[in-house]
């Protein structure tokens, strides 16, 4: 089975994402993890983040090893170093979606992606485009969103639980701007996906929105690609 949730940031596809796959004992990518672990390995390396050429080369130079622990989600192993956590640093949450939105870099990492979904077994993958161009053959897709003022505090109380100072108004700029970059940028833009359930989780718990997906998903309301 494979299950592609996709939405904007903040909207809780990482957390719905993990949990889903945990109740039906499958694995679980969350594709950002990717792309912020070669945004990281960019800024560390100072690339210049709006090179796709230089940005495609460190992938394919790179070793890049992606796991799932049913505690803590997808792992990242990045030439040897475990970078699971560093990966969500404010500075990375800065530039990641300027580095997601270069064409050359999206190319490559999409086609690692099927790579990891064909050998899966059923995978719960959940990103911007997963439905819309990485699994659009998906049994079932799903589009989480919330309010943009929502997104901003959940973002910061855990940012603030791992101790990073950070502002609210600082969060609700730094969305807005990943939105619009997101929204706009020229390969695989953030869309609905034909078919795909749409939910707002605004008003709901992570529980309550794991149990929306889980009962789609045993009523056989499959996506109809």
């Amino acid at each position: 089975m494979q299950i592609a949730i996709d939405g904007p940031a903040g909207a809780g596809k990482s957390s719905v994402a993990k949990e889903v796959a945990c109740r039906m004992n499958l694995k679980c990518l969350d594709t950002g993890a990717m792309y912020r672990a070669i945004t990281y390995k960019a800024l560390k390396e100072n690339i210049d983040i709006n090179d796709g050429k230089k940005l495609s080369e460190l992938v394919r130079k790179c070793n890049m090893e992606i796991d799932y622990h049913k505690e803590r989600g997808t792992l990242i192993i990045l030439d040897g170093e475990d970078v699971t956590e560093k990966i969500r640093s404010p500075e990375v949450n800065h530039h990641v979606s300027l580095v997601a939105k270069i064409p050359e870099l999206r190319k490559e990492l999409v086609l690692l992606q099927k790579k990891v979904a064909e050998k899966s077994g059923g995978i719960v993958m959940e990103g911007r485009d997963i439905g819309t161009n990485v699994l659009t053959g998906a049994d079932f897709k799903f589009f989480l969103y919330a309010d943009i003022k929502e997104r901003a505090k959940r973002r910061w109380l855990e940012m603030k639980a791992k101790e990073n100072n950070v502002l609210l108004d600082e969060i609700l700029e730094e969305i807005a701007m990943r939105d619009r970059i997101d929204q706009e940028r020229e390969e695989s833009p953030l869309r609905i996906a034909p078919g795909a359930h749409v939910i707002d989780t605004t008003p709901y718990s992570l529980a309550e929105v794991v149990e929306l997906v889980l009962e789609y998903i045993r009523n056989g309301q499959k996506t109809k690609n």
